[in-house]
């Protein structure tokens, strides 16, 4: 903590010292050679002059009729406009299939490539594509109280709505009355939710028909599937298990968050073209930090070009390490890893992270960080949309008193460095017989493989190929 402190110190002292060069440099050539007292008064006058301008531009009322009164109206504005989005806006970065991971080909657009690309590359001898565990929804924020709505993931599609006590349910979407979705236009009515079609009424809790409008009589089998949900750290999810077996383990609380010294300073989402197990699988691919994350992220994330000259002169370093936890966290992996970064084969101390990340079941992994401008965390959601597209998200949570501008770096360069990982997904069929050598960074990826197996069970769904016919 004292080494933390000081660097703080050392970095405002510098601050204060190039502001002292800044304003000295109005007056170079008189202050140099004077005496104390004339530097003082110097700098008073600089001051007052300053000061006058501001207050001139303050005070004096702009001529409606002059040209030069918009343009400084529009500047301002501007500047204005992005000083906000900059310095208290959180960060909102979306990429969605196609936008980014893929390489144009002749004159289809990358969105047509994205789809071409899905249909003819090999996907391979792939594990079941939905693993048992706690996934994410959606993010609480976007679920008002009384609002309902319509989700696909897990290859279910999904009602969600939070009732008028503010509790969160995840139903099956299909009233069994005629097959309207409840949440595409069903009313929130109590804890219940209303179906759109005829007023059919089904309860959250446990999904069974509690009103017909036009039967005294409600028929006990009149019910949809009622999900379990839990609701932490700013987002809703739910359960599922191929057997049908209840929740066995929990997914833990930040105290940070839950008691606001940590605060909510944005989020990136991207949707991914691959297998669930090879996205967490990069936590133990240690071998891979180096090759795909050494370049500086100002190289960009196309795996072709960020290895230019231009940006040799800086770049990232990583020491990690991966493995599992023991009985009664069995279903938790841990990864440590550090981070710096050098320019010029100089090493940067005031830009080292270090960083533990847990990853907890098939799709949740908390990523705690520390750095020279205080502690935080990002949340990272991964969820099954169709077998083979995942959509991630991060949130990034900090200390309040972290700039909010250096919490939105932190969150871009993490969306950087994984859209670089998005390009290696997009494009690579996954191995189920991996060829790997005798080392300890291959080994690590073997771990990783025989602990994610937990999470599969005998009905767990596989992959269903179809054969493409041509009838003439």
């Amino acid at each position: 903590m004292a080494a933390v402190w000081s660097r703080r110190w050392f970095f405002v002292s510098v601050c204060c010292f190039l502001l002292l060069l800044v304003v000295s440099g109005t007056v170079t050539e008189q202050v140099l050679p004077g005496s104390v007292l004339e530097v003082g008064w110097l700098w008073l006058q600089a001051v007052r002059t300053v000061w006058g301008r501001v207050v001139d531009c303050v005070t004096t009322v702009p001529d409606p009729y002059h040209w030069k009164t918009y343009v400084y109206l529009a500047i301002l504005t501007s500047a204005l406009s992005g000083g906000y989005i900059v310095l208290f806006r959180p960060l909102n970065r979306i990429r969605k299939l196609g936008d980014i991971g893929y390489i144009a080909e002749g004159s289809l657009t990358a969105r047509e490539t994205a789809n071409f690309v899905q249909r003819r590359r090999r996907v391979g001898s792939v594990p079941p594509v939905y693993p048992n565990g706690w996934f994410a929804v959606m993010e609480s924020f976007s679920l008002h109280t009384g609002q309902a709505t319509t989700v696909s993931i897990l290859g279910l599609n999904l009602a969600v709505f939070r009732d008028d006590y503010g509790v969160a349910h995840v139903l099956d979407a299909y009233c069994p009355h005629m097959g309207a979705n409840l949440g595409a236009g069903g009313r929130v009515k109590g804890n219940c939710l209303e179906c759109p079609f005829h007023a059919w009424r089904f309860r959250g809790e446990d999904g069974r028909c509690t009103h017909i409008p036009y039967s005294d009589k409600v028929p006990e089998i009149a019910k949809v599937k009622s999900w379990p949900v839990t609701e932490v750290n700013g987002w809703l999810y739910m359960w599922y298990h191929a057997e049908g077996l209840d929740p066995t383990w929990k997914l833990p609380e930040i105290e940070e968050i839950s008691n606001g010294s940590w605060v909510y300073r944005g989020r990136t989402e991207h949707m991914v073209n691959a297998h669930i197990e090879e996205i967490p699988e990069n936590g133990a691919d240690v071998s891979h930090l180096g090759h795909v994350h050494g370049p500086i992220i100002a190289a960009g994330i196309d795996l072709r070009y960020m290895w230019s000259k231009l940006w040799s002169f800086a770049q990232h370093h990583w020491t990690a390490g991966w493995e599992p936890m023991s009985a009664p966290e069995a279903h938790v992996g841990q990864l440590r890893l550090e981070h710096g970064i050098s320019l010029f084969g100089v090493r940067m101390p005031f830009l080292d992270l270090y960083v533990t990340a847990k990853q907890i079941g098939p799709g949740v992994v908390y990523l705690m960080f520390e750095s020279v401008f205080g502690r935080g965390m990002f949340i990272h959601n991964l969820t099954p949309v169709e077998p083979m597209v995942q959509k991630m998200v991060h949130n990034i949570y900090v200390s309040w008193t972290m700039p909010v501008p250096i919490a939105k770096f932190y969150m871009l360069g993490e969306a950087l460095q994984v859209e670089r990982d998005v390009m290696i997904w997009n494009n690579k069929q996954y191995e189920s017989k991996p060829l790997f050598v005798k080392s300890k960074e291959d080994g690590l990826i073997s771990k990783h493989r025989r602990w994610y197996s937990q999470f599969y069970s005998e009905n767990s769904p596989r992959l269903q190929f179809k054969t493409d016919s041509v009838d003439w």
